[in-house]
């Protein structure tokens, strides 16, 4: 099964800084624990030099991801606060068959609330949900009404 982490990164920043990256490590790694066959990408993992790159560099990779996310099994965003990249990749990610988790507070967000499978309003409701069972529950549900016809 196919996962994708997508999440905050530069959000509303200004300059070209990071907001904190450390949330990625944690869903990766409880992902990998209760998803056996998970096949995790991570962008800042591949990419952690990306607020680096030149224009041409950071565009390619910029649609390269959005791409990706319309071949995924899985997205788990970790939005805490608005992130347009975030959005453009549960756009992809929903329109395209994939189950949408999403970590916010922003529960009225209309990105979120439309896009999204399941909110959690934070890592530890997300955490208790995957421990529960609660989120493979709601993946096999997308994921099985993806392959039924019409």
């Amino acid at each position: 099964m196919r996962f994708f982490l997508a999440g905050i990164m530069q959000g509303s920043h200004v300059e070209a800084k990071l907001h904190g990256q450390d949330y990625r490590r944690q869903i990766a790694r409880l992902i990998r624990e209760h998803f056996p066959d998970a096949d995790v990408y991570d962008p800042q993992a591949e990419h952690s030099e990306s607020l680096g790159y030149d224009e041409d560099v950071g565009r390619s990779v910029f649609f390269h991801h959005n791409r990706m996310c319309r071949e995924i099994d899985v997205l788990v965003a970790f939005v805490p606060q608005a992130s347009m990249g975030t959005a453009i990749e549960m756009w992809e990610a929903h329109q395209h068959g994939a189950a949408v988790l999403t970590i916010s507070p922003l529960r009225c967000n209309w990105a979120v609330q439309f896009l999204s499978h399941a909110v959690y309003d934070d890592l530890a409701a997300f955490d208790a949900a995957v421990r529960g069972g609660e989120a493979a529950q709601c993946i096999s549900k997308v994921l099985l009404s993806r392959q039924q016809p019409g």
